[in-house]
Order: structure tokens, then C-alpha cells, then sequence
């Protein structure tokens, strides 16, 4: 065993966390072919490598963003027009059960708590959930795709491809942000893109330097020891 390398994969791994708040800071357009290339190595289903990444950068991605928060607001003023916005695929259960929900519900006040946002503040949570779509000043917004063509299984083998550039980018001194709430938004986004229309949109990464002086980025989510996820067995 290489000790030495498990620590490092193990360093990347671990200190890997989401990011909301990032430098203006550019990215070297090399940097992030070497880390698509590293992570086009994952798995998946008979090799079909189904996945497909945008990578939005200046003003094409200034008008996403654009566009997205002027949908955001709007569905802020007028709730009923968040049907027109729905996802492709439900990416959270219709009905929430313990323990989940009690996790997310940890994770949600536990990030408000850190910002000073109290139960209730429906203006500042307004603004924090917008930040979203501001890709929390990242200057890169990764848009993963997969045909639509293909099974679910073409967003697991998506989902391992996503990780590894999260732990690609964070060995390289960068950090990101997953974020499903874009997916509301597919149909803007896929327009911004000019998309075919057989592309469906899974998922979009925000990737770039963190701000290390900005408060939300202490942010560090809990994780559940072994013995409670686990089981092992041998007879």
C-alpha cells in the first residue's frame, strides 16, 4: 500500500466540501481540460461515458446568470409562475421521511444560522437562495448533460464522473459547488447553451477559488459514523 497516495486521495476527499462564496478569480482554461480529462476516468455502465459538460465562462456566463436570477425574481414576486419552471427528473422524494429529512433540515438552519438569518426572514432567504444562481461569484459554471435517450443508470455513471472532478479540482487548490437547484431551470439554461434537444440537464458545478474570508465557507456539513450506514456481513 502506498501510504503516502492513499493520504493524499483521502486529503482531497475529505477536505472536499460545497463552496459558496468564491474569488473573481480566473481560471486557467488547462487546468480545467486536465481536470475533465482526470475525470472522464470514472465508470460507467458497458463504457458509454453518456456524460456531456458546458463549461460557461465571461459573458456567456454573465447571460446565464442573468437570465436564471431575472426567473428567480420573478417567481419571487409571482409564486404560481414557478409552474412554469419544473424539473426534468424529481431529484428530492415528494414525501420527506426520517432521518432525511431531519438531516436537511440540520444542514438548512445550520447555514442560516451561520448568516445570521432567522425563521422567518423570508427576504433574506430570498437573497441567499438567489446567490445560487449567482454561482456564488465562481467564474466557471460547469452544465452537466446526459441524452435523454439513455436509462437512469446514465446519472449514476454521471454522478461518479461529477465527483471526480469535485476531487480533481480540489487536489488543483479549487473548490466547488454542486448545485440541483439550476435544474428548475433547464429549459433556460439548455436555450443559453444551445443545447440539442435530445440533452438533459442533471446537474451544474460552480468551480473556482473560495473566498477564504468569507463566513458561509466555514460551513462544514456533518457526516454519520460507519457503523450507522454499514453493514457488514460474513456468514
Amino acid at each position: 500500500m502506498n501510504l503516502h497516495l492513499v493520504q493524499h486521495v483521502d486529503d482531497a476527499i475529505t477536505s472536499r466540501h460545497s463552496v459558496r462564496a468564491f474569488l473573481h478569480q480566473a481560471i486557467e482554461p488547462q487546468i480545467i481540460k486536465d481536470i475533465l480529462t482526470v475525470a472522464s476516468r470514472a465508470p460507467s455502465g458497458t463504457n458509454t461515458q453518456p456524460w456531456k459538460v458546458y463549461v460557461v465562462t465571461g459573458k456567456k456566463c454573465d447571460e446565464m446568470v442573468e437570465r436564471v436570477c431575472k426567473a428567480q425574481l420573478e417567481i419571487y414576486a409571482k409564486p404560481e409562475l414557478a409552474e412554469q419552471y419544473q424539473e426534468a427528473f424529481a431529484y428530492y422524494p415528494e414525501k420527506w421521511i426520517s432521518p432525511f429529512i431531519d438531516r436537511r433540515r440540520e444542514n438548512g438552519w445550520g447555514l442560516y444560522g451561520l448568516l445570521n438569518i432567522q425563521k422567518g426572514e423570508k427576504e433574506k432567504m430570498a437573497q441567499q437562495q438567489l446567490r445560487n444562481f449567482q454561482l456564488f461569484d465562481a467564474p466557471v459554471a460547469l452544465y452537466f448533460t446526459v441524452n435523454k435517450a439513455m436509462g437512469i443508470g446514465s446519472k449514476m455513471d454521471i454522478a461518479m464522473m461529477i465527483q471526480n472532478v469535485m476531487i480533481a479540482a480540489k487536489a488543483r487548490g479549487l473548490d466547488t459547488c454542486p448545485q440541483a437547484a439550476w435544474n428548475h431551470f433547464h429549459s433556460i439554461v439548455l436555450d443559453v447553451l444551445n443545447a440539442p434537444e435530445d440533452e438533459e440537464l442533471v446537474c451544474t458545478v460552480a468551480l473556482g477559488y473560495a473566498d477564504p474570508e468569507h463566513i458561509v465557507n466555514r460551513f462544514i456539513t456533518p457526516r454519520i459514523a460507519v457503523e450507522e450506514f454499514a453493514v457488514f456481513m460474513d456468514e
